[in-house]
């Protein structure tokens, strides 16, 4: 066994996964699991660069996370930082940051490509589905902050697209009013539209057995979907719903206020004001899938990237 920590800090939130992994049989037993939304992506969509009270919020969150895994005895780190980190101008004062905060692991962030980021995403989101005899090929959606990436595969990865939407894009950049208008949903819908053409041209939807969705975004509307009081990622994890009813979901979240949001009790408070975007680019893709491959149900997985990055360590 191998103690190790992953790391993935998006658009959005930071992640932190301190695990044993048996590098043989690929199996992960779970130590630690948090998510703190820090927000490191606030803006960049408009100005090119990592705001300095962002910055300062993730690389504090960094260093916690930093001793929690001295504390723990981990072995190794992995620290992937994703879509703001690629976009902003200033990525580099951020990576100077974490390393200096895992000074002790000789670590610094690695800004990894949608390409990477969709791949360990599909390693982390599979393995329990094989297990579980849900049957391939998968077209796993991993919808984050600033990206939305979209991988096909049975076995291993076949085909790959980032694309650049997600719930802090697309709510910075169309759905700026409380509760959005129609006006704003329909045009925040053309561009999401257009991001799923793309992904389509590279990654075929047709002949898709399973529609699975990954990360926060996805795991929240599958709470609403499932009408939990409070979170509860054991019910979420691998639930298998119509695509009728995440779409109902979807819709509800969307059309919300934020007070109305913020009663919840499954819902992070740091998720109130962008979970209604996310709910429209996942409902795009659902009907859109409905469409292309047929597919009657969507699998939600709990497991994603920060899995997938601790497999690669061990």
């Amino acid at each position: 066994m191998t103690r190790v920590g992953a790391i993935d800090c998006g658009t959005n939130s930071i992640r932190l996964l301190i695990a044993d992994v048996d590098p043989d049989s690929g199996s992960l037993i779970d130590l630690a699991r948090r998510m703190e939304v820090v927000r490191l992506g606030h803006g960049v969509d408009r100005t090119g660069v990592i705001a300095p009270e962002a910055m300062a919020r993730t690389v504090a969150q960094a260093r916690e996370y930093a001793s929690q895994c001295v504390e723990l005895g981990v072995e190794r780190v992995r620290f992937v930082a994703t879509s703001a980190s690629r976009d902003a101008s200033n990525a580099q004062e951020f990576v100077a940051g974490v390393r200096q905060a895992f000074a002790a692991f000789g670590v610094a962030p690695e800004v990894i490509s949608g390409h990477e980021e969709a791949s360990l995403s599909f390693r982390g989101a599979t393995g329990d589905l094989r297990a579980d005899g849900i049957p391939g090929p998968y077209l796993v959606v991993d919808l984050g902050g600033g990206s939305t990436e979209f991988v096909r595969g049975t076995d291993q990865v076949e085909h790959v697209l980032s694309v650049d939407v997600g719930c802090v894009r697309m709510t910075e950049r169309h759905l700026r009013t409380d509760p959005p208008t129609s006006s704003q949903i329909g045009a925040a819908t053309s561009d999401i539209e257009t991001a799923i053409d793309q992904a389509a041209e590279v990654v075929d939807f047709h002949g898709i057995s399973t529609l699975v969705g990954v990360a926060g975004t996805v795991t929240t509307i599958t709470a609403h979907a499932l009408h939990l009081t409070t979170y509860d990622a054991g019910e979420i994890h691998l639930s298998q719903l119509p695509a009728a009813q995440i779409i109902d979901a979807c819709t509800s979240l969307l059309v919300m206020t934020r007070a109305e949001r913020a009663s919840l009790g499954f819902l992070h408070k740091g998720r109130i004001d962008v979970i209604g975007a996310g709910a429209l680019v996942w409902r795009t893709i659902v009907q859109r899938l409905q469409r292309d491959a047929g597919i009657s149900t969507v699998v939600t997985s709990e497991h994603d990237i920060l899995d997938g990055i601790a497999l690669s360590i061990a």
